[in-house]
């Protein structure tokens, strides 16, 4: 199981390091979380440099994909060479968005037709490209999930592992996490945020692989 948390320039680190640091306390010998960079390194923000763990070609074969958001989103999504390499198959993965990582998924045609969480700033954005905002913290439609807000990333990674693993596994991922003295209240509040959308689930559902299509032939 390898999940690509796409990481750009100018990512935000709450976004891409909580996602990561949550999804890795799945311990399996098949469980890979990376983030995946269009570059050996990228810088975050605040000034935050990290390496990257995988490729953009990497995220074409990988079982889920956050795509993470970030203060330079906008020149992402016009730079032809990054959108061109972002192969992504709902069909055949997982994929969930946080902020302004939304946005990029409606460029790239996933959000066709299916409402989407996004942060403040990004929601004119996202709405101009002709998906409907929702005002929560989370949403998920079939393979693809969105977050809008920082601390909401966590809930990406408490879907992922969800939908991979099973939700007794989510529920020890977030109680690992959680504030001390306010364990059980965190764990059930974030659970209640994703449970709507992995109720009729059954665990590794979205993870049979076959070829990918590129992102013009979503």
């Amino acid at each position: 199981m390898h999940i690509a948390i796409l990481t750009f320039q100018g990512f935000n680190e709450l976004d891409s390091l909580v996602a990561l640091g949550v999804l890795n306390r799945i311990k399996k010998p098949d469980w890979r979380v990376t983030l995946c960079c269009p570059e050996s390194a990228v810088t975050s923000m605040n000034g935050v440099t990290v390496h990257g763990q995988s490729t953009l070609a990497e995220a074409t074969s990988a079982d889920a994909v956050i795509v993470g958001s970030g203060i330079k989103t906008r020149e992402i999504v016009n730079d032809s060479a990054i959108m061109s390499a972002l192969r992504l198959d709902p069909a055949h993965q997982l994929i969930g968005a946080q902020c302004s990582g939304t946005l990029i998924l409606a460029k790239l045609g996933i959000l066709a037709n299916v409402p989407a969480c996004t942060d403040l700033t990004t929601k004119p954005w996202v709405q101009e490209a002709g998906v409907e905002v929702l005002n929560q913290p989370f949403y998920a439609s079939g393979n693809i999930a969105t977050a809008g807000g920082c601390f909401a990333s966590q809930y990406l990674a408490a879907w992922i592992i969800a939908r991979a693993e099973g939700e007794e596994a989510a529920k020890e991922a977030l109680h690992y996490v959680a504030p001390v003295g306010e364990k059980d209240e965190y764990v059930s509040k974030a659970i209640k945020n994703i449970e709507p959308y992995i109720s009729t689930m059954t665990p590794n559902k979205a993870l049979h692989r076959t070829p990918l299509r590129s992102a013009g032939e979503l």
